[in-house]
């Protein structure tokens, strides 16, 4: 098994399935945009813009007609120094998930080859060089009372509005939102301050 890819930016994806599939060969962050959905989430868009500005963004949609529709409305969004498109081929075919064939009748991320995906992704890798920061973690957020403890929920919500994010933001997207937006230690800080 090849080891997986680690990327100097996350990388946006339209769908479950395709975080699912790239989840098997990159660790970097990946964001779902649950397909146009992004259109009419005002905070997840706040949330793309602040992680852009830190990060810049890697976008990987379909080579469909609804996933330039996608691509068009992120550089509308967010500047075009913070974005970086990468583009699959148009390959005829249908996911195994599916029954039938897309509209245009074209693979989707999901259904690309892993050895094209990897390929797409190398220009893009961290060096092996540089240090791996301290992240936070499921356990940080239970060690600081935002996870399986009464009144966890309460100071969950607490941690999101002082980040401006989402509050009804998954456990795993909130620890991947701070550690892109803010790292460990300034997480630790925002705990103090909420904590006061």
């Amino acid at each position: 098994m090849s080891e997986k890819l680690k990327l100097v930016s996350p990388v946006i994806v339209e769908g479950k399935y395709d975080k699912i599939k790239l989840s098997s060969i990159i660790e970097s962050e990946i964001i779902c945009l649950n397909g146009f959905g992004i259109f009419k989430d005002e905070k997840k868009r706040e949330m793309l813009k602040k992680i852009a500005n830190e990060h810049g963004l890697i976008v990987l949609t379909d080579s469909d007609g609804g996933g330039l529709v996608i691509r068009n409305h992120l550089r509308a969004l967010i500047p075009s120094h913070q974005l970086t498109h990468l583009y699959i081929p148009k390959i005829k075919g249908k996911e195994k998930r599916k029954d039938e064939a897309s509209k245009e009748g074209l693979l989707g991320v999901e259904g690309m080859d892993t050895s094209i995906l990897r390929e797409l992704f190398e220009p893009f890798l961290v060096q092996k060089t540089q240090k791996n920061a301290r992240k936070v973690t499921k356990t940080d957020l239970f060690c600081d009372g935002l996870l399986g403890n009464s009144g966890s929920v309460e100071k969950r919500k607490k941690l999101c509005a002082k980040c401006s994010l989402p509050d009804n933001i998954s456990t795993n997207a909130l620890i991947e939102a701070i550690n892109l937006l803010f790292g460990y230690d300034r997480y630790k800080e925002i705990i103090n301050e909420i904590e006061k």
